[in-house]
Parts: C-alpha cells; structure tokens; sequence
C-alpha cells in the first residue's frame, strides 16, 4: 500500500500529512514565519506517530505555490532534499487546488473560487469544481487585480469563495453566496490531491520540483538577468 508524505508552507499556515495503511494523520498550525523552524519536527513528529522511517516513504507531495514567495521556497527546498536523500518523486500540488480541496471538505461545496491575497493589490485566482472527489481546475490559474477576476465561462450554479483574498470581497467582480476568507490550505486535502495525482502516474523526479508564482516579476535568477 502505498505511503505519501505531503507538506505545505505557501500561507500562513504550516502544515504536514501523512497517507500509510490507508490511514491520514497530519499536524496543521497557523506560525507565520516559522515554518522553516517548525517544518522538519512537524514531519518527524508525524512520522514517529505512523511508527515508520523515513525510508518507507514512497513519494513526496508539496505546495508548489502560487503564495508566499518564502514560505514556497521553504516548501520546495525541503520536498527536494528529502526527495534526493531518499531517490523518492515528488508530487507538486496547486495552493489555490488545496484550499478549494479544502473547502470542498468542509464546506461540501462542489464549486471553489479561490483567492489569495497576493500584495501588490492583486489576488491569485482560481476556480475548481467537484469531479468524483477531487477538485479540478476550471479555466486557469492567474494573478490580477480583483477588478480583473471572473468564473470560467460556463461558471453557472452556486460557487464558494475561499481564501484570504475574499478579505476584499468589495473590490471583487464575483461574489459568490458563501465566503470564508480564513480558509489556508492544509496539507490533508494536498494529500488527497496527491493521491489522484499518484495513481494517474503524475509524480516527477526530484529536479523537477519547481515553484509556481504566477507573477513572473516575483524573482528573477540572477543568471537570467
């Protein structure tokens, strides 16, 4: 059976879970700023309540983004080491796809716009519906104003809004009939995620771990300057 190991630091929350024997365990904790302290313990406090090594891990899934340029960084280089260290693939996973996974979860809601709060008075946008239990995208993901967002052209029905960008809600062109704008991403419905991803035979190799911005002016490698 397989064993996955998922882990998110892209908002303010800081998040690990853990799939082995069928079973979830997972810690969540809202520590803006701490995640590079807390992500490591996180995980080896998860693995020591699985009863299991390290070693028995047989992919890694991460929030690639779009968020928190640190906090996706963090995410990335520790999914990297630990997916090198072990010879594991990995499993990249859409922020905004986790908090819709998220508020498919607890809300029961089949139609998520999400939004982000991404500074520079623009939001992360995305819009995912229910399919046989996952949350797929509908149109694309972007940043841009909030003036700027809209539902995929077929986007009738009742849509939830999630994230911290509906902390904005005046300023945004959609306004759904349910909002909550505390939703973070937890790395339980990453985990779910994944694991549709795992069996479609979606994980790459380490290497390939690459976060998603969206806002190609974020950061620039210096050699591409």
């Amino acid at each position: 059976m397989t064993t996955l190991l998922a882990l998110d630091t892209a908002t303010e929350a800081c998040s690990v879970a853990l799939l082995h024997d069928g079973r979830v365990l997972s810690h969540y904790e809202v520590i803006p700023r701490l995640h590079a302290q807390r992500l490591l313990p996180m995980i080896q406090t998860l693995l020591a309540e699985a009863g299991i090594a390290l070693s028995a891990v047989d992919a890694l899934a991460f929030g690639r983004g779009p968020g928190a340029f640190t906090g996706v960084r963090i995410a990335v280089g520790v999914v990297q080491g630990l997916a090198f260290a072990l010879e594991r693939p990995v499993l990249p996973i859409s922020t905004l796809a986790t908090i819709a996974q998220r508020a498919q979860r607890e809300h029961g809601a089949e139609q998520v716009a999400v939004a982000i709060d991404a500074r520079m008075d623009e939001v992360y946008w995305g819009c995912y519906r229910a399919h046989q239990g996952e949350m797929q995208l509908a149109g694309i993901e972007a940043v841009l104003p909030p003036e700027h967002i809209s539902l995929p052209r077929d986007g009738s029905g009742n849509w939830f809004g999630a994230g911290t960008g509906w902390r904005y809600a005046e300023r945004l062109a959609v306004q759904p009939a349910t909002v909550d704008a505390a939703l973070l991403p937890h790395a339980e419905d990453l985990l779910h995620l994944a694991s549709f991803g795992w069996q479609r035979g979606e994980a790459v190799e380490a290497d390939q771990a690459q976060p998603i911005y969206l806002r190609d002016n974020v950061a620039t490698p210096k050699a591409a300057r």
